[in-house]
């Protein structure tokens, strides 16, 4: 595979490294960890092969041998050879072909992923991100979550925040009428995660993402469930989110909800590679 074009902060990541987070190294990976899961379970690759993660304008590749791709996430208009080609659907592709990518229809971050020898199944998994440009996002409640008044509780959840334009892989920070808290408290630097939500001195927020640091001093208001950190990774500059809390338990359930379609997906693709194959 070689680049034509690198196209903007294109970078290979996996699902992330963990256990190294005593020694300040955060997990970082991908920052769309369900549609990376789901492009490799298609091409029945291991869940944690490295994809690239590409924005827009998004890289030219010329393809040196061949190979079966998928290409899930944000759809960039992708096309093989000037002819388009269908996100989250296997697509085989022969040596001197070149992948472009025409133009922005929706989300923030494309995925391709690759699969490398005889592939013999093809299937088409399906959208699996809501790209629309308003989201609910829902949270559970943080550690620091009390110091705000009632006041600053309830616009949390009823107000509507935007991405601001000071947003990366690090954080989204978030612009809304500015938040306070009914005591100033200094506090101890505790653990972060992707997804936290901590509150600045500014009164404004900001959602920590997947090159987040592994600590940090600021209170920490919420925490993004799991299964909506896709939404806000597909999310662009501009785009606007409303926050709606939830139980540790509901927020359980929609993770195991979410880890069972996933299984079912798997099945189903073993299931239609081994009937191929026999």
């Amino acid at each position: 595979m070689k680049f034509i074009k690198s196209g903007i902060l294109s970078n290979y990541h996996d699902l992330g490294k963990n256990g190294l987070r005593h020694l300040g190294v955060n997990p970082s990976g991908v920052m769309d960890r369900l549609s990376v899961r789901i492009l490799n379970i298609a091409l029945q690759n291991k869940e944690n092969q490295p994809v690239l993660e590409m924005h827009f304008p998004a890289p030219e590749i010329l393809f040196e041998e061949d190979c079966t791709i998928i290409i899930g996430g944000a759809d960039f208009f992708p096309t093989i050879d000037n002819e388009p080609i269908i996100n989250w659907k296997t697509v085989l592709v022969k040596t001197g072909s070149v992948l472009r990518f025409k133009k922005l229809i929706a989300g923030s971050r494309a995925y391709l992923a690759i699969k490398e020898g005889k592939f013999t199944f093809l299937p088409y998994v399906g959208q699996v991100c809501n790209l629309s440009h308003k989201k609910t996002i829902h949270f559970t409640e943080g550690n620091e979550f009390e110091l705000l008044t009632e006041k600053s509780k309830e616009a949390f959840e009823n107000q509507v925040f935007s991405i601001s334009n000071a947003s990366n892989r690090m954080g989204y920070r978030m612009n809304a009428e500015p938040l306070e808290v009914g005591t100033k408290k200094e506090l101890v630097s505790s653990a972060v995660d992707f997804g936290t939500v901590q509150l600045l001195p500014s009164g404004q927020i900001i959602i920590l993402m997947a090159d987040h640091q592994t600590s940090g001093g600021y209170p920490r208001l919420g925490n993004v469930v799991s299964v909506d950190l896709p939404k806000l990774a597909q999310s662009s500059i501009n785009d606007t989110i409303i926050f709606k809390k939830i139980s540790i338990e509901a927020a359980e359930d929609l993770l195991i909800k979410q880890e069972l379609e996933l299984q079912k997906l798997k099945a189903s693709i073993r299931f239609f590679n081994d009937k191929q194959n026999n």
